[in-house]
């Protein structure tokens, strides 16, 4: 089964929110630990962008957020 783009946005920006309040910090902190602007943090995280990152800055947040990069992959919890 081919998914949608939207499909594989939805499960990293959900995994980042959750990750990112997990660890108690706010889209600033976490920006600042990843080294990108709170900006495109929040629109990584917002439904209404639907262009993608690179692998790059999803490692860097993964690394800020001290997890596996594999964790923003997992599908979502239904």
């Amino acid at each position: 089964m081919m998914h949608s783009d939207t499909y594989y946005f939805d499960i990293i920006r959900y995994n980042i929110k959750k990750h990112r309040e997990a660890a108690g910090l706010t889209q600033q902190q976490l920006a600042d630990k990843a080294g990108i602007t709170m900006n495109y943090l929040a629109k990584i995280e917002s439904k209404k962008m639907q262009r993608g990152c690179t692998v790059v800055i999803i490692g860097r947040i993964a690394d800020a957020l001290d997890i596996d990069i594999r964790e923003l992959f997992k599908p979502l919890d239904k």
